[in-house]
C-alpha cells in the first residue's frame, strides 16, 4: 500500500464560523489552528496547505483561566532605545482591536514559515457579533459542545 499524499488541486476548502463568547482562550486557537492546518482531515498532507477558513466572531467576549487575564502580557518595541511597550490580555481585550488576543495565540500555534503565513490568511477574527462572509455560506463550528471544558461561565 502506498502512502497518500495530497496534491493542491485535491483540496476542498470549506468555511466555519465560531462564537468565541465564553469560549477557554487557548483550547479555542488549538482547535482553530488545528482546522487551518488541515489535521483534522483524512487527507492530510504536511507539505500541503489543506486547512478550512475559520471566521471567529465575538472575539472580545473570549476567556482566559486562572489569573492569566490580568497577568498574560503582550511585549513590543517601538524601535527606539529602552522603547519595549507592554499591554496585558485585559487590556488588549478592551481595547480598539479585541481580535488581536485571538490571532496571536493561533498564530504562535502554527509554524513560522511561508505556509504558516499562509494558513493564517485563512482566519477572519471580528469582535462583534457581525461578519461580511455571508456569501460563503459559513458552518456553524460549536467548539463549546465538543468538551465540556472548552466553555466557561464568567
Amino acid at each position: 500500500m502506498k502512502t497518500y499524499s495530497a496534491k493542491p488541486s485535491d483540496v476542498e476548502r470549506k468555511w466555519f464560523v465560531i462564537d468565541a463568547e465564553g469560549l477557554v482562550l487557548g483550547r479555542l486557537a488549538s482547535i482553530i489552528a488545528m482546522r487551518l492546518r488541515g489535521k483534522h482531515k483524512t487527507m492530510f498532507t504536511p507539505h500541503i496547505d489543506c486547512g478550512d477558513n475559520i471566521i471567529v466572531i465575538n472575539a472580545e467576549k473570549v476567556h482566559l483561566t486562572g489569573r492569566k487575564m490580568f497577568k498574560k502580557e503582550y511585549f513590543w518595541h517601538t524601535g527606539h532605545p529602552g522603547g519595549i511597550k507592554s499591554r496585558t490580555a485585559d487590556e488588549a481585550l478592551a481595547g480598539k482591536r479585541p481580535e488581536f488576543v485571538i490571532k496571536k495565540a493561533v498564530e504562535r500555534m502554527l509554524s513560522r514559515n511561508p505556509m504558516g503565513r499562509q494558513q493564517m490568511k485563512k482566519l477572519f477574527v471580528y469582535g462583534g457579533p457581525e461578519h461580511p462572509h455571508a456569501a460563503q455560506q459559513p458552518e456553524a463550528l460549536d467548539i463549546a459542545a465538543m468538551n465540556p471544558k472548552n466553555k466557561r461561565s464568567a
